[in-house]
């Protein structure tokens, strides 16, 4: 049995170095990331897409099932981070301010602890293995980078070593996690973008 844990494609915000909302949609270059993706998913045997309801993640895991004839579940827990008031506002705009919002004990004002979102990717990782036991095929998870590094981390025996060594979380980067007992065994994998220029974590 194998996951695809993959991040979404790009978005504007990504793009422009800006915290985003939970209704941001594609970039032109994230469309095209999207169905790249699609087509390389089209060589798996991805019997159901599990993904978060952010547009930008709900936006690629709809090109994945185009292209695989897969289907496709929404599931909350799979959400990024929720950054409260920072979101919609420029990094730069932290910076200036000397606010780190990855910083491990800053709490966004009206949004997620580290400690809240841990625990609530714990329980997404739970509901993703279910649903994986329950498909035909293997799964692809469709969701944000934060919840990729701790998924990967936590639930998936990848040293924390290799992530912080890593390049950052490509947009459509593909992570095999297979078991179980769970283990990576591709990480960050952005093969199928080739010329497309890759914008970051953001």
């Amino acid at each position: 049995m194998a996951i695809y844990l993959i991040r979404h494609a790009e978005t504007a915000s990504n793009a422009a170095r800006v915290m985003q909302q939970p209704d941001a949609s594609l970039s032109d270059r994230g469309v095209e990331q999207a169905r790249r993706l699609g087509e390389r998913l089209r060589r798996a045997e991805i019997g159901h897409v599990l993904s978060s309801d952010h547009a930008r993640a709900r936006e690629t895991a709809e090109a994945v099932c185009r292209a695989t004839g897969a289907s496709l579940e929404l599931e909350p827990l799979l959400e990024e981070r929720n950054f409260g008031d920072l979101r919609g506002r420029p990094y730069a705009d932290f910076r200036a301010e000397g606010i780190d919002p990855f910083a491990e004990g800053y709490v966004p004002p009206n949004g997620e602890s580290w400690e809240a979102f841990r625990a609530r990717v714990a329980r997404a990782w739970l509901r993703t293995e279910e649903r994986a036991a329950s498909t035909t095929g293997d799964l692809a998870v469709i969701t944000h980078g934060l919840v990729c590094a701790i998924v990967v981390e936590r639930h998936a025996s990848l040293a924390p070593r290799v992530i912080d060594n890593a390049p950052p979380w490509h947009n459509t980067g593909v992570n095999v996690i297979e078991g179980p007992p769970w283990r990576v065994t591709l990480f960050n994998c952005a093969s199928h973008l080739a010329d497309l220029v890759d914008t970051g974590p953001a």
